[in-house]
């Protein structure tokens, strides 16, 4: 129980900072004082924002390969540590040259500590708990998402620099205790297994054999660990990189970027242009994504993942064309020939978008690449997944403002037409994973090659295992050993 609260509590703070990183942004470019200490244009305003997916496509460049090598709870305290020197050079900036370099320091450290975080957690949690455990990693995200927009709603007030400067140094309290999760277990995974299957009784031998069966599947996984070649030649390892890569950048072209980075200027087509009444309106619609996106991990974990997603695809596109046909009209008539039902219509519909989103990508981001693909390419792929995702982010968040002015209700038709193409894509090669352990889902890639997948202990064939049982034993009893003397 306390191993599961502690993984609760690593997802919490990992995904908790993101969010209110991204939201924090987005309340800033409503910010008039903001705005005017920087004297911000749509350009530059573009530019501040692209500055943390800077980092976030450096960050997932190294990301892999040191979770690989370091192990991944060092690879989160060193991004963690990075993340928290871009939070000091944020708060203390003085011109937008400073600014840009802290959020590009900032991103490079959460991103890299969001994939160790994902991949940590994917491979510890139990799979009956797997999809709450991973989908909430990006669950947590509205947390601090309301947590920024809700302070920066009450700094707004504030003197002029205190209003923008106040919020943005809580990123590096919450990742403090990021690492309260301990490093004295000898193998955080045995026990993981033992909770899940004997009531935390690492002897018994049932664990003993599965414990041993994951050692087994884990020396095979290394020996085979796929290189970039590999991954380009072989058909299977190809299949599942391209499955699991597809997540980040599907969810990031979806049309959520508006919202997220620009709610001022969608609310302004709609008719709000008070700046008060949006700091308003983005709390609210933050709370709604945390309602919708618990609704949605509950469906990935009793529903499945692929269902899931192709129902929230669905609603993106019919809102998206709506929010498109109502902006149109507001732009046709103008804000004295436009009635309020029109206003309030076309904020009601961006909530459902949002709510749709929040249910359907939301939960998948971190938990779909980590189950789709397999140990040797698991660190690197979810890396890459992140790479897109950044990269795509940083190109939309540029060039959004300057479409939303220059195009305006055109945006919306467009990016709804593309999302046509995403739910294509997930209805012809999308994999169900719901209720699969990790080397049950290689199975299901590795028919008739050499693959490992765990025991069935419903099954008195997992005895057969007695050899390997007493093996996995003397180790386990040598780990405590080491740990005791340690």
């Amino acid at each position: 129980m306390v191993l599961s609260v502690l993984l609760i509590l690593c997802s919490f703070v990992q995904s908790c900072t993101v969010g209110y990183d991204t939201a924090l942004l987005n309340a800033l470019n409503i910010l008039p004082s903001y705005i005017d200490y920087f004297k911000l244009t749509a350009a530059t305003t573009g530019l501040n924002t692209a500055s943390i997916f800077i980092g976030g496509i450096l960050g997932p460049m190294v990301a892999g390969v040191i979770a690989d090598r370091l192990g991944r709870r060092p690879a989160m305290l060193w991004s963690s540590f990075i993340a928290i020197v871009g939070v000091i050079i944020q708060t203390s900036a003085q011109n937008i040259a400073t600014l840009g370099v802290g959020l590009i320091i900032k991103g490079f450290g959460a991103a890299a500590s969001g994939i160790d975080g994902g991949v940590f957690l994917s491979e510890t949690f139990h799979n009956r708990f797997r999809a709450w455990g991973v989908g909430s990693l990006n669950d947590f995200y509205w947390i601090g998402a309301i947590l920024a927009a809700g302070i920066t709603l009450g700094t707004g007030s504030s003197t002029p620099t205190r209003a923008w400067r106040a919020p943005s140094p809580t990123p590096g309290g919450i990742l403090v205790v990021l690492h309260s999760y301990p490093a004295g277990y000898a193998d955080a995974a045995r026990l993981a297994v033992a909770q899940g299957n004997a009531d935390g009784d690492v002897a018994d031998p049932m664990v003993v054999a599965i414990y041993q069966e994951i050692l087994d599947s884990l020396a095979l996984e290394k020996e085979r660990r796929s290189s970039i070649r590999e991954i380009v030649r072989d058909p299977v390892v190809r299949r599942r990189f391209f499955i699991g890569s597809s997540v980040g950048p599907m969810s990031t072209v979806v049309g959520n970027l508006i919202a997220l980075f620009y709610l001022g200027p969608e609310l302004a087509s709609a008719g709000i242009t008070d700046s008060r009444t949006q700091l308003h309106v983005n709390v609210v619609l933050n709370s709604w994504c945390l309602v919708c996106c618990v609704f949605g991990t509950f469906l990935v974990s009793s529903w499945g993942r692929r269902p899931t997603v192709i129902t929230g695809q669905s609603l993106l596109i019919v809102c998206l064309f709506i929010i498109g046909g109502l902006a149109k009209i507001y732009a046709d008539n103008g804000p004295d020939g436009t009635s309020n039902s029109l206003i309030y219509g076309n904020v009601a519909v961006i909530f459902l978008f949002q709510g749709c989103y929040s249910l359907a990508w939301t939960p998948v981001t971190y938990l779909y690449p980590t189950e789709i693909m397999s140990y040797g390419i698991r660190a690197n792929g979810l890396a890459f997944s992140s790479l897109m995702l950044s990269s795509l982010t940083l190109l939309l968040v540029f060039i959004m403002p300057i479409a939303l002015q220059n195009i305006g209700w055109k945006m919306y038709i467009i990016n709804g037409s593309w999302d046509i193409i995403i739910l294509l894509i997930v209805v012809l090669f999308w994999v169900e994973t719901k209720g699969k352990t990790l080397e049950e889902i290689d199975a299901i890639f590795d028919k008739g090659r050499n693959s490992l997948s765990s025991p069935d202990v419903e099954n008195s064939s997992w005895k057969e295992k007695t050899g390997s049982a007493v093996m996995a034993k003397d180790q386990l009893d040598s780990d405590n050993c080491v740990t005791a003397a340690g």
